[in-house]
């Protein structure tokens, strides 16, 4: 594995291995800290038994000072009161410093005596040597352990809680913390899911999904920029069928007039042939915008020049216009060459061009000029029509827009900018308006093509292949 392969720094896959190695650790942890704190509850006297063992210690040594054998006899008949226990106290040789000797089973028991530190493993009640706390060679007490110390008591219990509820609890929190940094924005992304399915395009998710750096704060992004997407296409359709009954009627309205009208038949044909190209122009610009809007398959890309692309589509702009050439001039240098679609930049610029000619007087000149930008080709059309309100530079570029007051049809439906706008788009290029004082500037942002077209110019370039683009009149 190469560090490439590597997740990155805010990637999920940290978080996750940070919380299991804390709840590995923590387990480790409490197991040694825990295990020990059992052991010792477990397997050696508390502190209480052995501050009291210390303490008869001390007693039988007083005695011993006091009394000799006859000390140590009084103090054991008291203890006979207090402890349910044999208590014993003997010499270093192991011989009883009280007047009763020992016998055969006390004796046998003096070879296995423990210590107060000493862990307490064997069944039963062990015998513990205390010596004196003063004088241990002079004498130590003997006890059997009395019941009240044992150790262990509720060692099975301990072993439940420790074995059983205590790791259960940690892994409970492990769940919770899993859930919270995994399900909960799923179940997030699965309301945003269950809104759209119930036609309520404008839920978003919340912030703290989407801001979040790791895989599920991209999912929670790419959600609502799919959402985003998904609401603007299905108002984009809503209003696009909106306006095309509304300016279907106009046609439909004149059809109908001469149709009622006394007409001779072949005026009548020319009227309701004329109507139906309208509409049929129509009804295929707006779904072709449409299409644009809701397409994203990539278009096949290839060098195109500007230079011949203009002289193509002035020849045709002049032809139905009726423009002398001179007054479509071009300033482009031979060398800017763009990538994109050639079919989907024709249209696009055709459209930008026959609106420009529309809206500009008939001595009017229609000029295109642009300069290189960094990797990208800023490209200008202006025309000499007066502009528009400043108000108005983004709502040219909204479907069926006619600031002239046109009915529909004469000049236009007002599709050809937002085909153009959508054309250049899907091609990674922006378009946009601005007035220039004497009409209207329409800037295009495409991307340079640097290949070894570059250097083709003039009259050895390539002939653009325009064989599947139709231009017409939007």
């Amino acid at each position: 594995m190469t560090m490439s392969d590597l997740p990155g720094r805010h990637s999920l896959f940290w978080k996750l291995a940070c919380l299991l190695v804390a709840f590995c650790l923590l387990m480790i942890w409490l197991s040694w800290s825990w295990g020990r704190y059992m052991e010792e509850r477990n397997q050696f006297l508390s502190d209480e038994a052995r501050g009291t063992l210390s303490r008869y210690a001390a007693e039988a040594e007083q005695a011993w000072q006091r009394g000799q054998r006859a000390g140590i006899d009084s103090w054991l008949q008291s203890m006979e009161l207090r402890e349910a226990a044999w208590v014993g106290v003997i010499d270093r040789n192991l011989q009883s410093l009280s007047s009763a000797a020992l016998n055969a089973e006390e004796i046998q028991h003096l070879t296995f005596l423990r210590g107060l530190d000493w862990p307490i493993h064997k069944k039963g009640r062990p015998w513990l040597r205390v010596p004196f706390p003063t004088d241990p060679a002079a004498g130590s007490l003997v006890i059997e352990l009395p019941e009240r110390f044992l150790p262990g008591k509720y060692r099975v219990f301990w072993r439940v809680i420790t074995n059983g509820v205590i790791p259960g609890l940690f892994t409970l929190l492990l769940c919770i913390g899993l859930y919270r940094l995994l399900v909960v924005p799923l179940n997030n992304l699965r309301e945003q899911a269950n809104a759209w399915r119930a036609d309520q395009l404008h839920v978003r998710l919340s912030s703290g999904i989407t801001e979040r750096p790791d895989e599920l704060g991209e999912l929670a992004r790419a959600f609502d920029s799919m959402s985003e997407r998904l609401q603007s296409t299905v108002a984009l359709q809503q209003q696009l069928l909106r306006d095309l009954s509304h300016e279907l009627r106009t046609p439909l309205s004149r059809l109908r007039v001469a149709s009622d009208s006394e007409q001779d038949l072949l005026a009548l044909r020319e009227r309701i042939g004329r109507e139906v190209d309208v509409m049929q122009r129509l009804v295929e610009d707006t779904l072709q915008l449409a299409w644009l809007d809701t397409e994203r398959a990539p278009l096949p890309e290839e060098a195109i020049q500007i230079q011949a692309l203009w002289e193509m589509l002035t020849d045709n702009a002049c032809y139905e216009s009726g423009w002398p050439s001179l007054q479509l001039q071009c300033a482009v240098d031979a060398a800017c060459w763009v990538r994109g679609n050639l079919n989907t930049l024709a249209q696009a610029l055709e459209n930008i061009l026959r609106n420009a000619i529309r809206h500009s007087p008939a001595g009017g000149i229609v000029r295109l000029d642009g300069r290189r930008d960094g990797a990208y080709w800023h490209l200008w059309l202006e025309d000499q029509g007066g502009g528009v309100a400043e108000a108005d530079l983004e709502r040219i570029f909204s479907p069926f827009i006619r600031l002239d007051g046109s009915r529909p049809g004469d000049g236009g439906f007002g599709l050809g900018l937002s085909i153009a706008r959508n054309a250049v788009q899907r091609q990674g290029g922006r378009l946009w308006a601005q007035n220039s004082g004497t009409g209207l500037r329409l800037n295009l942002r495409l991307i340079a093509d640097d290949g070894p077209l570059v250097a083709q110019t003039g009259a050895n370039r390539p002939d653009l292949d325009m064989a599947g683009y139709q231009p017409g009149l939007v």
